[in-house]
């Protein structure tokens, strides 16, 4: 019963290969789902090298079927298109880039087919995929497309702290155009199912305010009255348990406090700051990275996807010493994910059952 996990080798020149076989080979992941990485056995063998793991069983698969999904054994479908001879590890290349979409589409048809219950995808490198032609802003906009899905929106979770975006990748000039009602109303409502999906029974939604002070009464911008609250009442006239527009500057603290169990944000960097602030913990004495935590997912696709929530950070691949904690955390939330679904089908179909 334990469901299986996706997991995308993301960018091979970048730190995914590593963290994967640090993740995979000394924690229990085994216990809890059935990992099977979507990549390439010998960059894997290569990075088990790197970071000390040569004990580790790589096992190049075809098919999901045929894997162990056992603690010592990493199992993974084999893409074959890299080869660690020619790769310059920690350098953007079009090769790098088009072995890494290779992996995202290859997951999104694995979840498709419903051959795995859920993916989770490493760092990619933007430009290394505009290199191989692959003109994606991310990985969002490869799932949007790959699903067929027209209304989906980001999360961003760390611990207690959830945060969806109205908009991300694009301008700020356009992310202020793209304040309106009906993007907001929409986001809430995939903001609540994604809750209830992951159990909580009655979501507490917070709406920020996108300007200062929440425009004050329109002094420093209408958005507030003309799109955001008009949005909140929408939501709560439908029964969604919202509350806002909150000024940006206490809303974080307050989710941080229990006050919500999401935020809607409504442009990228409004909601990625905190988030990493909380997640990304640097330590200035020993001069390296103690926590590089926090879950990127997406919402309102058909199948469940969910993903580390830093870059490829090429000055980091080669050396060992990348932290793994985002990519264990990107698990737990696709396993609590997979799970909730299984459960939501299970009552659906008990449901029919009864009324047959």
């Amino acid at each position: 019963m334990r469901p299986l996990i996706g997991i995308t080798l993301g960018d091979p020149a970048g730190i995914g290969p590593e963290i994967t076989v640090k993740a995979l080979a000394d924690h229990p992941v085994s216990e809890k789902c059935r990992p099977l990485v979507i990549g390439d056995v010998r960059v894997l063998k290569n990075a088990a090298q790197i970071v000390g793991r040569r004990s580790i069983r790589i096992n190049g698969i075809e098919n999901p079927s045929e894997g162990e999904y056992r603690p010592g054994c990493i199992d993974v479908i084999d893409m074959k298109n890299v080869d660690p001879e020619t790769l310059a590890i920690g350098k953007v290349s079009a090769v790098a880039g088009e072995a890494a979409f290779q992996y995202v589409k290859k997951a999104i048809g694995l979840a498709m087919a419903g051959e795995v219950d859920a993916t989770v995808t490493n760092a990619l490198n933007k430009e290394a995929l505009n290199l191989a032609g692959r003109h994606y802003s991310g990985h969002t906009e490869i799932y949007a497309e790959f699903t067929g899905t027209e209304k989906y929106t980001m999360m961003l979770a760390h611990k207690n702290l959830r945060v969806v975006h109205v908009s991300t990748h694009v301008a700020l000039r356009e992310a202020c155009d793209r304040v309106k009602k009906d993007r907001i109303i929409e986001v809430i409502r995939i903001a609540e199912q994604a809750c209830k999906d992951m159990g909580i029974g009655n979501p507490r939604i917070g709406v920020a305010g996108l300007n200062p002070h929440c425009g004050e009464n329109g002094l420093f911008g209408r958005e507030e009255i003309e799109e955001i609250i008009p949005a909140v009442e929408e939501a709560r006239a439908e029964g969604i348990n919202t509350e806002g527009p909150i000024p940006a500057d206490t809303i974080f603290s307050k989710a941080r406090g229990g006050w919500y169990d999401v935020v809607v944000a409504m442009y990228h960097d409004q909601g990625h700051i905190p988030l990493k602030v909380v997640g990304f913990v640097y330590n200035q004495e020993e001069q390296k990275w103690d926590a590089v935590e926090g879950v990127n997912i997406t919402l309102g696709l058909p199948i469940i996807r969910t993903s580390v929530d830093h870059g490829t950070a090429f000055d980091q691949a080669g050396t060992g010493t990348a932290n793994e904690l985002s990519l264990l955390h990107a698990i737990d939330y696709a396993v609590r994910f997979a799970e909730g679904r299984r459960k939501s089908t299970s009552t659906t179909l008990l449901s029919q059952e009864e009324r047959e």
